[in-house]
């Protein structure tokens, strides 16, 4: 383990201690929101990104160990396993480096050196590789034998090894590596006959910049296009320098037989061998990076999803809209139970205006409701201006909710489960309601990448990516806090520490035993054990819980502190919290030991002042521009409010309230020059826009933030 915390040190810019700390911690089961919330004196206060770095590289760093296992197993099997290797390959941690030391003696398919080979020919390549002999061909005929009937193909065969040994050579391997990684060019081009069907990659017909400039959506577009069968895409640096490289490498210039037939062997080394299997190299490396950086965005727009507003705990309306099918309509309790449902039909072609508005506003009076949720999908925006002119007993907030995966949701296992009785369309409708009440909640039953906020998501790596955004869910559940005695199983399955299983458990014990009482009463539930619960314990919450601290963020291992307080002060721990006086007159300094520092004295004190506080900002109504309805109302230069509804690494997409999302390029976002869009706009961010440019035959808006 201590290998790994220098490795990491080093790459990472962490100190070697904090990052062997971590990883021991990581070694005993805990989690990363656990670690970084009530393990700061340990980890020396590093954040859940870091130490989701560390966890990543920490698992890519054993996978290498594994490797290097398996590699020196198989050389052993050889009999080719000497100390120098043993040493060379325990101090290799780098990939391409150890598969360029491991190549030589990588078993080999029926290659055609390995069939020259088969021919006796490799002495003769040794002595073309040693450029000393006049005349080749002489030697060559000593050679011929059944399988080699004359000296073109003993010299052939000579070359095809020598070919070989250029291509395992670590050195020329390095070469060329370092030729593509200085000048490497990406470039695509459209397949002959296929300029119509491949009219969406138009940017990419004929196409090339230096692979290091290449931006994530740009490759990922172009790798995209090639999965399509529509484009052909190479990556390749000037072949004449890599030539130039290797001809010095392994060329004698004095212009001998032997030595031109060396230059033959090197230049059908690096056309066949050696640059297809570096660019291979090149391509996935790209890949991975570009992967990497849709990973990123994609995982900070859900983060902002999952912590968008809530409305809280309020009777909600939630309303599916729809022309010809009708405006699925439900109502919901404060808990987001199903009261009522049913489908009114205000718009063509059936034009039941006047019944719809009737039973709109009788069921808000009938089930006392607080605000509506429409959908912004098809018919959101009449069915937005159809409730909006309605006149209510009771004030009423409109809210406009994304509908992106709802329909993923009303027809998964989990959307029948709950709701076995309906349809999808009342499910759909059901899920837009909740997701006004609590985003958070409601998007958890979710496949992640079917929200709608990514990047390419479905063309970069599927397991880096559900990992990622696991991980994004996890840390934003457990930054928020769930209510134990509400939280549906899905929710519960983030928690840290617990998973489906024992979220499943802890919904069975609350069902036959009614709510819980306290946090301790978790250790009843099957198969929790204390490991789980010092994990779980401190991001549940019990809001009417004998101890107000069963409804904080203050872990029950740190109660005791607390209760130390409070008898100082000679008062009650619920007092304590009460009174801000009380808590003014703390010393933190008095309570540190040897298991809690300052760190975590802040945290209770931040705490105490407001326990299971919500962290997530509160609700605001937005309206669009009323007089924009479909693309052909918009005109250049229009001011328009929209809400952000997408973020990527080159600008953002914003809903200006129709059908198609306007871009705002990065160029256009601010005055300034600005690298990641992150730092100007957030998921479902209010913002001005201007329209500079409307296709609408490709149904593309350029807009600008610059207004």
């Amino acid at each position: 383990m201590q290998i790994y915390s220098k490795l990491m040190a080093q790459s990472l810019a962490v100190p070697e201690r904090q990052i062997a700390k971590t990883i021991e911690l990581l070694d005993e089961g805990a989690t990363i929101p656990f670690i970084s919330r009530y393990r700061k004196e340990v980890t020396g206060g590093l954040d859940e990104v870091q130490i989701g770095e560390i966890k990543h590289r920490y698992e890519k760093l054993r996978e290498l160990a594994k490797r290097k296992e398996t590699i020196l197993s198989s050389i052993d099997e050889q009999g080719k396993l000497t100390p120098e290797l043993i040493n060379r390959i325990a101090e290799c941690w780098d990939s391409a480096e150890l598969e360029d030391i491991y190549l030589p003696y990588k078993p080999k398919r029926q290659t055609r050196a390995e069939m020259a080979r088969k021919k006796g020919l490799e002495p003769l390549a040794k002595i073309i590789m040693a450029q000393n002999e006049r005349d080749i061909r002489i030697r060559a005929e000593g050679f011929l034998n059944d399988e080699v009937k004359d000296i073109e193909e003993a010299l052939q065969g000579a070359r095809d090894i020598i070919a070989e040994w250029v291509n395992e050579n670590e050195h020329a391997r390095n070469a060329v590596r370092n030729l593509f990684r200085r000048e490497a060019v990406i470039s695509s081009k459209v397949i002959k006959g296929k300029e119509a069907e491949a009219a969406k990659y138009r940017d990419y017909f004929d196409f090339s910049e230096p692979l290091a400039r290449s931006t994530s959506h740009r490759l990922l577009a172009m790798r995209r296009g090639e999965a399509e069968d529509f484009l052909r895409v190479n990556i390749s640096p000037d072949d004449a320098h890599g030539l130039e490289t290797l001809m010095k490498r392994f060329v004698r210039r004095e212009n001998t037989e032997t030595s031109e037939q060396v230059e033959i062997a090197v230049k059908d080394s690096y056309k066949r061998l050696l640059k297809p299997g570096i660019e291979t190299e090149f391509a996935a490396l790209s890949k991975e990076k570009a992967d990497k950086q849709a990973i990123r965005v994609f995982a900070e727009n859900l983060k902002q999803l999952l912590l968008a507003p809530p409305l809280g705990q309020k009777r909600v309306m939630g309303i599916d809209p729809g022309f010809r099918t009708g405006c699925k309509i439900v109502c919901l309790d404060a808990q987001g139970n199903l009261l009522h449902n049913e489908t009114i039909y205000p718009h063509p072609p059936q034009h039941e205006t006047v019944k719809a508005g009737m039973k709109i506003t009788s069921l808000v009076s009938a089930y006392a409701i607080d605000a509506i949720a429409i959908g912004n999908g098809t018919a959101g925006r009449e069915t937005e201006q159809f409730i909006a002119n309605l006149r209510y007993d009771r004030k009423i907030q409109v809210f406009v909710v994304s509908e992106d995966g709802a329909s993923v949701y009303s027809a998964s296992k989990i959307a029948r489960e709950e709701f076995p009785e309906y349809d999808v369309t009342v499910r759909g409708a059901i899920s837009i309601g909740r997701r006004l009440m609590d985003p958070l909640a409601e998007l958890v039953k979710i496949e992640a990448k079917s929200i709608g906020v990514g990047q390419y998501q479905h063309d970069v790596n599927p397991t880096e990516l559900k990992h990622s955004l696991d991980q994004t869910v996890e840390n934003c559940v457990n930054l928020v806090g769930v209510n134990l005695n509400t939280s549906s199983v899905h929710l519960l399955t983030y928690v840290s520490g617990l998973g489906p299983s024992l979220a499943k458990n802890i919904v069975a014990y609350r069902t036959q035993n009614g709510p819980f009482k306290s946090r301790k009463e978790l250790l009843k539930v099957p198969r929790l054990g204390e490991k789980a619960y010092e994990q779980a314990a401190g991001f549940l919450r019990i809001p009417d819980a004998q101890n107000p601290l069963d409804n904080s963020a203050v872990h029950p291992e740190s109660y005791y502190i607390v209760e130390a307080m409070a008898g100082d002060l000679h008062c009650t721990v619920d007092e304590l919290i009460k009174n801000p006086e009380l808590k003014r007159k703390i010393q933190l300094d008095q309570y540190v030991n040897d298991k809690t520092g300052m760190p975590t004295l802040v945290d209770i004190m931040s705490e105490l002042d407001k326990p299971g506080r919500d962290p997530r900002q509160g609700i605001k109504v937005f309206e669009f521009d009323p007089n924009i309805r479909t693309i052909d109302d918009l005109r250049e230069g229009q001011v328009l409010p929209g809400i952000v509804s997408n973020i990527t690494n080159f600008g953002c997409f914003v809903d200006v309230g129709i059908k198609e999302k306007g871009l705002v390029h990065i160029s256009n976002m601010a005055d300034r020059y600005i690298s990641d869009p992150t730092s100007i706009v957030s998921i479902h961010q209010h913002i001005q826009v201007k329209v500079l440019e409307v296709d609408k035959e490709r149904k593309r808006i350029q807009l600008s933030m610059k207004v």
